[in-house]
């Protein structure tokens, strides 16, 4: 029996494989770190309300066996590059440093297409050196998923991707061979593929790109 620490529950991808996780026989225990108290109860969830900004008051509550960051934003949404690279960067940084300190053994992200740290673009730049992050790590195993657009229910409108996501449907039937891999993904099909991708437990670091964790949650 396993303890699962996360971050990022309450998010699209994450909410989904919170559930996964308290269904789960493989965990009797699932912490989650956020801001607020999100009204939800389990007997094996544990809900550590914390101030992000403040890794002092939570370092010591990092302790189980698999991470999973599935916390992100948009640098619209989080008002600026400086305030997007905090969260997408610095707090798993932060997390991924305690979780070595106190022996986790896996570590399991949600990035993006196209991530890389040479990159021109912020967002993927970003991406790319959390990864080099993990890779740099001395964990017994990094899983790194790179879906495509998401496609599910966000709490917040985003009309970019809403008319991104038509648009993707509507074609997907051209995303073939090398393609693959920018078709549009399913939130749910990622959190179960994360989810699964967690219990190979496979040694070292390795990269899921979008066509590959399709098959895997599906």
């Amino acid at each position: 029996m396993k303890t699962a620490l996360i971050i990022g529950s309450t998010g699209l991808i994450g909410s989904k494989l919170l559930d996964n996780l308290l269904e789960s026989p493989a965990y009797d225990k699932v912490i989650t770190f956020v801001k607020r108290d999100t009204g939800k109860t389990h007997t094996k969830l544990t809900q550590h309300i914390i101030d992000f900004d403040k890794p002092e008051s939570y370092q010591n509550l990092v302790v189980g066996d698999d991470f999973f960051c599935t916390i992100g934003t948009t640098i619209k949404k989080a008002g600026g590059k400086e305030a997007f690279r905090k969260v997408d960067y610095v707090y798993p940084q932060q997390f991924a440093s305690f979780a070595l300190k106190s022996n986790v053994k896996q570590f399991l992200t949600i990035s993006s297409l196209g991530a890389d740290k040479a990159s021109g673009n912020f967002y993927l730049k970003t991406k790319g050196e959390i990864e080099d992050f993990l890779k740099q790590s001395s964990f017994e195993s990094v899983a790194i998923l790179r879906p495509s657009l998401l496609l599910g229910d966000r709490k917040e409108f985003r009309l970019g991707e809403k008319i991104g996501a038509i648009f993707m449907k509507l074609f997907s039937f051209t995303f073939i061979g090398g393609l693959k891999k920018y078709k549009p993904i399913e939130s749910d099909v990622v959190a179960k593929a994360l989810f699964r991708i967690a219990q190979k437990n496979k040694k070292g670091f390795s990269i899921y790109e979008s066509d590959e964790v399709q098959q895997i949650g599906n």
